[in-house]
C-alpha cells in the first residue's frame, strides 16, 4: 500500500478548513485513492482554530524542529471528522504562530489581508514555519514512512526548499515529491532578506542556490511557487487545457498564461514532468429530483439577506438594493421565463468580462441584462473585490431584472445549482473549476469562456455553451452573444433545449477518473525521475 502525504493550508473534509476549491479536491481525492488501494495523510496548519472547531482529536507527539535559527515545539494532532474515510488520516500542526487573524474582528481565518507594501508578509510566515514542522515530522517518522510527498500551492512549496536546501531534512531528497499549482495567480513572493518575512529571516542556516528560488521578475525575492515548479519531481495542474496555457506568456487582459513563470513551466514540460489532471466532482445525490422552485429561492434569499445585514453596524447599500429587488420578484405572479445564475468570488478573474466593455460601449453585463429584459432575470451571489462589488451593485440598483447578492450562503448557493436554468462562468482564467461542474450536475446548462478546465468539461452546443475571442472586446461581444443565443434557445426550442439540459445532467468528471490518473502519472512506480529543472533565471 503506498502511503502519501499530502501537505495543504486547507482540508476541505474538516469544519472550517475550506476556502476555495484546494479544500475541494483535498477532502474529495483521497477518499477516491484509498478506494485503489493508497493510504493517504493529509497535513494542515490548526491555523489557531482546527482542532478546536474539530473536538474529536488525539494529541499524537510533539514536533521539535528549527524555525527563525531557534528550536521551536509544535504539536501534531490527529483529527476525526465525522464523515472519515477508511486510509485517509486528517492531521494537523499547532503551533501560537500558526493563527491567523482577520484585523477587523481578531476571529481566526485560514489566510489573512495584509497591506499592499508587505504582500503576503503573515501568511508566508506562517506558512514557513509550517512547512519547516511538517518536514521534520516526515523526516522523524511520525507517521510512518512516506512513499510520497505532494505538496500543494505555494503555502506548502518552502517544503520543496527544505529538502533541497537544508542539512536538516537531507533525507526527503531519497522521498518522490509532486507539486501541485490550484492557483498560480497566487505565488507568496517575499524578500530574500531584509525582512521580518524573508527567507533568511525563516531558515537562516541554509546555503541555497539562488537560480533556483528566485522570482524571475524581482531578483532578490523568493518565489514559492517557482521554487516547488523548479525543485520538485512532478507538476501537477488541475486540469489539461490549463497545463498547456500556463507555458504561454501572460498578457493580461485579454489572455492569462503563466503569470510570468511559464518558463519553467515549458520546462517542466519538456522535461516529462508537467501533467495536467482534471478534478472531478461528487455526483451522490445530484439531478433535478429536488429542484428549488423560483418562489422558494425568493424566500431564501430574503432570509439569507436580512441575516447578512444583521450581522453589520450600519446597513450596507448591496443589501438594501438586494432586498427590494427581491421584494418585487416575490410580488410577481408567476416565475420569469428563464433565471440565469452565477455563483463566485466578484474578483478580477471571475467577473473581468462583466465589467469590461464590447464594442458597443455597454459592459457586457449591461448588454446581457438589456438583451434579457422582461424574459428572464440574473441572480448573482458573491463578494470579494470592493471594486467589483460596487460596480454589481450600481448594475443591480438600476436593472430591475438582475439580484446581486454581497456575500455566501451554501444554501443560496445550492438553490441557485438547481433552481436556475443557465449558470454564466465567464472567467478569464480557470485552472479547472467546480461551479460548472456542480451547475451542469443539477442539469443546469453552463456559459464559460473556453479556457482552462471550462474548456474541458462544456461542449458548445453539446451540453452547455462556450465562447472565445483574441482580445478583451471580443471576448465580452462573444460572451454577450452567447448568452443571448443560449437565453433564445430556452425560450424558443424546448426540444434542443431539453437535450442540452440532460446532456449536462449525465456528463460525469467523478474523482475516481482522476484518482487512476493520479496514480498513473504522479505517483506510479517508486522511484525518482531525472533530477528536476535546472533553470536559472
Amino acid at each position: 500500500m503506498m502511503n502519501i502525504l499530502y501537505i495543504s493550508a486547507e482540508n476541505g473534509a474538516l469544519k472550517g478548513g475550506k476556502v476555495g476549491g484546494i479544500g475541494d479536491v483535498i477532502a474529495e481525492l483521497p477518499p477516491a485513492l484509498a478506494k485503489l488501494g493508497c493510504q493517504i495523510t493529509i497535513l494542515t496548519p490548526s491555523h489557531g482554530f482546527l482542532h478546536q472547531m474539530n473536538p474529536e482529536n488525539t494529541s499524537l507527539n510533539r514536533i521539535d524542529f528549527f524555525f527563525r535559527g531557534e528550536a521551536q515545539q509544535a504539536d501534531l494532532l490527529e483529527i476525526f471528522p465525522e464523515n472519515r474515510c477508511a486510509n485517509v488520516r486528517h492531521m494537523v500542526i499547532d503551533h501560537p504562530w500558526l493563527a491567523g487573524f482577520e484585523s477587523s474582528s481578531e476571529q481566526p481565518k485560514i489566510y489573512t489581508d495584509d497591506p499592499p507594501e508587505m504582500p503576503f508578509a503573515t501568511d508566508a510566515n506562517r506558512f514557513a514555519l509550517f512547512c519547516a514542522a511538517s518536514a521534520s515530522v516526515i523526516v522523524k517518522k511520525m507517521i510512518g514512512t512516506i512513499d510520497f510527498i505532494h505538496l500543494h500551492d505555494w503555502h506548502a512549496a518552502l517544503v520543496a526548499f527544505l529538502r533541497q536546501f537544508s542539512f536538516y531534512y537531507n533525507a526527503l531528497k531519497s522521498i518522490p515529491t509532486i507539486f501541485s499549482i490550484h492557483n498560480l495567480g497566487l505565488q507568496g513572493v517575499r524578500p530574500l532578506r531584509g525582512h521580518l518575512s524573508s527567507l533568511e529571516a525563516w531558515f537562516p542556516e541554509t546555503n541555497y542556490d539562488w537560480a533556483k528560488i528566485a522570482d524571475p521578475r524581482w531578483h532578490d525575492c523568493i518565489n514559492p511557487m517557482a521554487t516547488g515548479i523548479r525543485l520538485c519531481d512532478k507538476v501537477h495542474t488541475v486540469s489539461p487545457s490549463y497545463a498547456m496555457e500556463i507555458q504561454q506568456p501572460s498578457r493580461k487582459p485579454e489572455f492569462y498564461g503563466g503569470e510570468g513563470l511559464d518558463a519553467d513551466l515549458r520546462q517542466a514540460n519538456e522535461q516529462g514532468r508537467l501533467e495536467g489532471i482534471l478534478n472531478g466532482c461528487v455526483y451522490e445525490g445530484s439531478g433535478k429530483r429536488n429542484r428549488c422552485t423560483f418562489s422558494e429561492m425568493i424566500i431564501l434569499f430574503k432570509t439569507e439577506v436580512l441575516r447578512w445585514a444583521g450581522m453589520k453596524k450600519d446597513m450596507d447599500p448591496a443589501h438594501f438594493i438586494t432586498y427590494a429587488r427581491l421584494l418585487e420578484f416575490g410580488n410577481q405572479a408567476k416565475a420569469p421565463g428563464i433565471v440565469l445564475s452565477f455563483v463566485g468570488r466578484a474578483v478580477e478573474q471571475k467577473t473581468l468580462l462583466f465589467m469590461s466593455a464590447g464594442s458597443d460601449g455597454k459592459s457586457g453585463l449591461e448588454a446581457i441584462l438589456d438583451a434579457l429584459g422582461d424574459k428572464g432575470c440574473f441572480f448573482l451571489l458573491g463578494s470579494g473585490d470592493p471594486v467589483f462589488e460596487t460596480f454589481l451593485s450600481q448594475i443591480s440598483s438600476c436593472h430591475e431584472n438582475m439580484v446581486f447578492m454581497k456575500g455566501y450562503s451554501d444554501r443560496c448557493a445550492r438553490a441557485l445549482y438547481s433552481g436556475a436554468d443557465l449558470f454564466l462562468m465567464p472567467s478569464s482564467y480557470e485552472p479547472c473549476g467546480i461551479s460548472q461542474m456542480l451547475a451542469m450536475r443539477e442539469g443546469q446548462p453552463c456559459v464559460v469562456n473556453r479556457v482552462g478546465g471550462l474548456k474541458d468539461t462544456v461542449e458548445n452546443g453539446k451540453n452547455g455553451f462556450s465562447f472565445e475571442g483574441k482580445t478583451l472586446k471580443e471576448q465580452v461581444d462573444a460572451m454577450v452573444k452567447t448568452v443571448t443565443g443560449a437565453v433564445h434557445i430556452k425560450l424558443t426550442d424546448a426540444v434542443k433545449w431539453n437535450r442540452i439540459c440532460s446532456n449536462a445532467a449525465n456528463s460525469r468528471f467523478t474523482w475516481d477518473q482522476a484518482a487512476k490518473q493520479y496514480i498513473n502519472k504522479l505517483y506510479g512506480p517508486k522511484k525518482l525521475p531525472s533530477s528536476p529543472s535546472q533553470n536559472t533565471v
